[in-house]
């Protein structure tokens, strides 16, 4: 069967947005340059990985990401040739204190701390990021009764990955803008730009958003406003409980190393999800299945199904595609907390099938 070829246009013109954002665990982005711009994806029936962004730069200059056939086609000061901004600095700061506290875990170990640590990492990353923030919050895939989406965003709060306005905004536009340059979070920057590199810079997200009108929903609830308002204080009063329960080893346990295995558990996602691994479903993006990805995520390593069907519940669309959000989800609806589930039809299947293309 001959290959198949196709171009898909995305039309990156920046728009005014507004973005509101948290005053010490705030997602920034690098900054580019304000111009109209496109992005092609160009792909066959077998490979749709190879992303050419026409901005001037010969083609030439495009390196490959190891092991993969996404190519990085623009460039970013990230550390050097640029100004670091008080944001930035705060940002950068914080990265690195809670990875130095990490590094004194071989030295601090004990028992109680390691399952206090073990627990706050199932706490955050799977009620908090995965059920709350990223299923519940950002695509409407279930409903909660409010008490019990509230104590799960609160949670998710206690991630450390910013106040849920702010989370959601930028997934939305992530999933608007995926794998062009107006991607919060795109590898055709690189991996270490998908990975963490977006974070440093606070012009970016001036930029290219501004104001995030895409998130009123969390904005029309005081809830979310006064967690938005607050979320530094949250950060930190969480950090001195810690150092007044078990001292500096629940610091480095509690704080530092749970934070490092949330925090790279969901960045991995943005980068590893978009680089390496299979596309079941046509979606036209980068978006891929990494089956130990979804191990160490709760199942949100079925990134390709997530991006094909991007409102279910359930990520995991096989047997054997082991998807711990979505087994809590369906307890939850069995005992009746979980309404309005959302699943993909077969209708749906079929339409983002590669057969139907």
């Amino acid at each position: 069967m001959p290959k198949r070829h196709r171009c898909v246009h995305f039309n990156n013109r920046l728009q005014t947005r507004d973005l509101m954002t948290s005053p010490i665990y705030t997602y920034t982005f690098i900054h580019t340059s304000n111009h109209k711009s496109y992005s092609h994806l160009l792909y066959n029936s077998k490979m749709r990985n190879t992303i050419n962004v026409s901005n001037g730069v010969n083609e030439t200059q495009y390196k490959k990401i190891p092991l993969s056939d996404v190519m990085v086609t623009k460039k970013t000061n990230l550390f050097w040739g640029r100004k670091w901004k008080t944001p930035d600095i705060i940002m950068g700061i914080a990265i690195i204190t809670i990875h130095l506290l990490a590094v004194f875990a071989p030295f601090t170990f004990t028992w109680d701390a390691f399952f206090v640590g073990y627990g706050r990492v199932m706490l955050c990353e799977l009620f908090g990021i995965t059920l709350s923030y990223h299923r519940n919050l950002t695509h409407h895939s279930f409903k909660l009764p409010k008490w019990l989406e509230y104590i799960f965003a609160y949670i998710g709060v206690l991630a450390f990955q910013g106040d849920p306005i702010f989370w959601v905004s930028t997934h939305r536009y992530h999933h608007q803008y995926v794998d062009t340059e107006k991607d919060p979070h795109s590898p055709i920057f690189g991996f270490w730009f998908s990975h963490m590199g977006w974070m440093f810079d606070s012009g970016y997200i001036i930029e290219k958003y501004q104001e995030g009108k895409n998130v009123e929903d969390l904005k029309s609830q005081k809830f979310y406003r006064f967690l938005n308002r607050t979320y530094a204080f949250h950060v930190l009063s969480f950090v001195a409980l810690a150092y007044a329960v078990g001292g500096f080893t629940y610091l480095v346990w509690v704080v530092g190393v749970s934070t490092v295995y949330i925090h790279h558990a969901t960045f991995l996602v943005n980068s590893v999800c978009h680089i390496w691994g299979n596309q079941t479903w046509d979606t036209g993006d980068l978006s891929k299945n990494n089956w130990w990805m979804a191990l160490i995520t709760f199942g949100e390593g079925w990134h390709n199904n997530h991006h094909a069907f991007e409102y279910s519940a359930r990520q995991g669309l096989e047997w054997w595609q082991i998807d711990f959000g979505w087994y809590t989800i369906r307890f939850l609806e069995r005992v009746g907390l979980a309404t309005n589930v959302k699943l993909p039809t077969e209708a749906h299947k079929l339409k983002k099938s590669f057969v139907a293309h």
